[in-house]
């Protein structure tokens, strides 16, 4: 016979629930069971939806019993529940976290932070004499360094499969097609997630391959996670996969760069520089700048984009035409 909860957890299940009772939507018992699962409390959906029944009669809760599952949501006037303690400073942090961070969160995390972030706005507001803290969301802000783009979208489904499989080590199999258009079914190893410009990407390995790549997420045209753990390969490391620019179409491989440049065009290039043992010399109105780089193909669309403003490229100490 099941243990019989004492009065505190009953008390702790009621909290739980109500934190992550939305507004906008609906919830069914079986969603806040799994937010629940997510966050490490283990409750049956049978005791779910009768803690749901009883805080619909005594809280200001819509309960729409139209059809099954029933779904749960605050009245439009509901003051709601929130968490106390939270300061402007705390609302602030979150309202940030969740502009930044939300695609990169996994989606059982981020489930378990929805109400977090709802308070946070809701603390922070949007009346007429509103926080300094809620005026820092309009004082900054991260500026594109390149031409801004509009997100490619991804279907549904598939950011939240390939999360879960990534957070919990699951084998992940993807309906996908890549840029030229061909189309396979595989089996991968997702060992990490990148976001580049409006785009996010998979580093991955295939089933049966030691070598990484990776995959844009909005070529998946389905995903799903596989009830398969994999040991994580120790020799994996996403920051080295960066810094070897595999996410600028590269390979990996360093090379001494020298170009001369107009000064006009490369006087940024003194305060920002391409590494750390970049060394510039000042050749009249030219700039002749020589840097340790890794060779791929953004870098060379970086350097075409500056025209005839760069001349005398040489890679290795030889002389190379800029690629076209």
């Amino acid at each position: 016979m099941p243990r019989r909860p004492d009065n505190l957890e009953t008390v702790r299940l009621a909290i739980e629930l109500l934190r992550r009772i939305p507004r906008q939507r609906k919830v069914s018992s079986a969603d806040l069971h799994a937010q629940l699962s997510a966050a490490g409390i283990d409750r049956d959906v049978r005791t779910i939806q009768r803690q749901l029944e009883s805080l619909s009669e005594h809280f200001d809760i819509e309960r729409d019993d139209r059809s099954k599952p029933y779904g749960y949501r605050w009245k439009e006037q509901a003051k709601g529940f929130t968490l106390p303690g939270m300061t402007e400073k705390e609302a602030l942090l979150l309202a940030l976290a969740e502009q930044h961070l939300r695609n990169l969160l996994p989606a059982k995390v981020l489930r378990t932070l929805e109400d977090f972030f709802s308070q946070a706005r809701r603390h922070l507001g949007h009346g007429r004499d509103v926080s300094l803290e809620r005026q820092w969301l309009d004082k900054v802000r991260i500026v594109s360094t390149s031409q801004p783009l509009l997100p490619p979208p991804i279907r549904d489904g598939v950011l939240e499969e390939v999360s879960n499989a990534l957070f919990g080590n699951l084998w992940l199999e993807v309906d996908y097609r890549n840029a030229g258009g061909r189309r396979a079914m595989v089996e991968v190893m997702p060992l990490g997630m990148a976001q580049q410009g409006p785009s996010l990407y998979l580093v991955c390995r295939y089933r049966g391959f030691d070598n990484e790549r990776h995959q844009a997420l909005h070529r998946m045209l389905a995903a799903r996670a596989l009830n398969e753990v994999f040991e994580r390969p120790k020799d994996f490391d996403l920051g080295r996969y960066d810094g070897e620019g595999r996410f600028g179409l590269g390979d990996g491989e360093r090379i001494r760069l020298s170009f001369d440049i107009d000064r006009g065009a490369g006087m940024h290039l003194l305060e920002t520089r391409l590494s750390t043992d970049q060394s510039v010399v000042e050749k009249g109105e030219k700039l002749r700048v020589t840097a340790t780089v890794m060779d791929s193909e953004w870098l060379w669309r970086w350097v075409r984009g500056f025209g005839d403003a760069v001349t005398a490229v040489k890679v290795n100490g030889r002389a190379r035409r800029t690629p076209t």
